[in-house]
Formats: C-alpha cells, sequence, structure tokens
C-alpha cells in the first residue's frame, strides 16, 4: 500500500509571535511512501538532498514512527520506504524540519489507516519539533495560533488582511535554529516582558486589520530578534530597505537566515525588490518569495492515485 503527502513551508513568529504564531508560504515537500522491506529508507530529491543525518534522527522516520506508535501499529512487513521532494530552503527559517515531521506523521496515517485526528498529527509533530508554530500552520494552512492550556495543545487559525502582502527573502545561505536558540537569554527584565506581551497581541490585531502602526509595533521584537540578529549577516540593512520603500516592518522568519516583510499590497513589488536589492549590494544573491493569499494545510492520500504526484526532477 502506498500514500503520498503534500505540506507548506511556514515561517514562524512574525516577529513578536515568538514559538506560537506561524504562516503557512506557497512552497511544498511532497512525499510518497511504500510499505514493506525492513526499517524506513529515505530518498530525498530538491532541497532535500543537502540533507544528511542519523537514520535514528531523520524526521520522516520520527514523525512516521511517532504516528504508528500512537495510532498502535506498525508498518506492513517491518518498514516502508519513503520518497521526497522538496522546493523549500533548509535552514533558513520556512519551516523544513516541520514539514518533514509532519509528512512522515501523515504518511503513516494514511497508509496504515491509523484514524489519527488533525489534533492528535498537530500533537505528534510539535513533541519532536519542540514548538508549535511551524507545525500547526504545515498541518492547518494559513496563519495559525498555538497555545499550551492544561487540556492540550489549542491552535486557532488567524483572520489575515487581504489589504497586506507578506514577502520573504530567503539568502543561499542557512542559519543553525539550535544555536540561535543558544543565543537566547534564559532571563529577561519584566518590563521587557510587558512590551512582549503587548507587540503579541499587536501582531494577532495587526494581521486582522492590516493596521501599519500594530504591525511595525509587533515586527519590531524583543524576545528573540535581538539576540539572533547579529547571526544573519545584512540583517539591518534588509530590514531597513524594506521599511524606507514602504513595508510596516520586517524581522526574521523563524530563526533566519530568511528575513519576513509585512507591506501593504501596493507596495508589495517595492519592498520586495528593495530587499533583494539591499542583499545584493552586500554581495549576497537572494531569493524573493511572496505570499499574497492563504496557502493551504497539507493534504494526505492513500493509493497510488493522487493530484500532487512527487516530482521525478528537482522542483
Amino acid at each position: 500500500m502506498t500514500a503520498r503527502v503534500r505540506v507548506p513551508a511556514t515561517s514562524a513568529n512574525l516577529g513578536a509571535g515568538f514559538d506560537c504564531v506561524g504562516i503557512a508560504v506557497d512552497r511544498w515537500l511532497v512525499a510518497a511512501v511504500t510499505l514493506g522491506g525492513t526499517g524506513i529508507s529515505i530518498r530525498r530529491r530538491g532541497t532535500l538532498n543537502a540533507v544528511r543525518v542519523r537514520a535514528d534522527q531523520d524526521l520522516f522516520t520520527r514523525g512516521f514512527r511517532a504516528a504508528c506508535a500512537a495510532g498502535g501499529a506498525s508498518p506492513a512487513g517491518g518498514g516502508a520506504t519513503i520518497e521526497a521532494s522538496s522546493d523549500i530552503p533548509v535552514g533558513c527559517g520556512l519551516g523544513s524540519s516541520a514539514a518533514a515531521i509532519v509528512a512522515g506523521a501523515l504518511l503513516a496515517d494514511a497508509a496504515l489507516e491509523l484514524g489519527l485526528s488533525r489534533s492528535q498529527i498537530l500533537e505528534i509533530s510539535t513533541a519532536i519539533e519542540g514548538h508549535p508554530d511551524n507545525v500547526a500552520p504545515a498541518i492547518c494552512g494559513g496563519a495559525v495560533l498555538s497555545v499550551q492550556t492544561p487540556a492540550g495543545l489549542v491552535a486557532s487559525s488567524l483572520r489575515v488582511s487581504p489589504a497586506i502582502e507578506l514577502l520573504i527573502a530567503v539568502p543561499p545561505f542557512p542559519n543553525s535554529t539550535k544555536a540561535a536558540r543558544a543565543a537566547l537569554p534564559q532571563m529577561l527584565p519584566h518590563s521587557d516582558a510587558v512590551v512582549a506581551a503587548g507587540r503579541a497581541a499587536a501582531l494577532v490585531q495587526g494581521l486582522a486589520t492590516g493596521d501599519g502602526a500594530l504591525l511595525g509595533a509587533a515586527l519590531d521584537d524583543v524576545l528573540h530578534v535581538p539576540f539572533r540578529r547579529a547571526r544573519v549577516p545584512g540583517y539591518d540593512a534588509v530590514v531597513a530597505a524594506a521599511q524606507s520603500a514602504g513595508a510596516f516592518g520586517a524581522t526574521l522568519s523563524g530563526a533566519g537566515s530568511a528575513i519576513l516583510a509585512i507591506a501593504p499590497r501596493e507596495r508589495s513589488a517595492a519592498v520586495g525588490a528593495a530587499m533583494i536589492a539591499a542583499w545584493r549590494a552586500a554581495g549576497v544573491e537572494a531569493e524573493l518569495i511572496r505570499s499574497a493569499r492563504p496557502v493551504p494545510g497539507a493534504s494526505a492520500h492513500r493509493g497510488p492515485s493522487i493530484s500532487h504526484p512527487v516530482p521525478s526532477e528537482s522542483p
């Protein structure tokens, strides 16, 4: 039996929404699984070609096995072969890790007919990823707020005003998420926590209304960006260029290296061009990803015939 999945890229934090807000982005990981054999083998194409990890640390495998455990099943014959292709930049703050985890879990659920709910897939994937900000929009699509409650993880879709556009400038170099987290302080002053709480609220309301003042405040984060920005060469210049061209603000996409700006729709082309030009002036040829409309979440299908086959070549 085979199953196939399609999972979007994601941008997390969006400034003040640290570890709790993310949005789906129009880049995709597509994967298929065939059950049988011994162990779980992975065949990678596209941006995944650069991924080299030990078998026990592979994120497709971890997602697949975790879903099997949650559903009380094991791969037929004890093994599976996963073929995956992706055009999501790896290590640049666009949720490539979350996409692989979600893909593995959904492949197991579909191929073995485990009957897991999307809430269960969210819990499984978050336990592996460590935080839900990329996982939730990869599963649900659109913009999502994820909050841990006494009853479990709650994910709620956020409204995004059609008057705004997200622009993500992606340089050709990664930034280690592990190193970026290590750069964060263990404690912050209470006054900074108060500012962070207000700006997180501004992010949710600003996304919904397109209010430039709220979005400008929300993108000026105090929890993580001040401690991570120095790890991304050209960060200050790209952010300044985006703002000068008309963006409400700009910030790291996830932990970087990509930089995300939010702009009024009528200024989006100019903002994107300014970000790319700023990086080019620093000797970096970056790629621009525009997100002008909601991107759907992951889809999974059991059987050989689906509308989104695994590409035979790199996307």
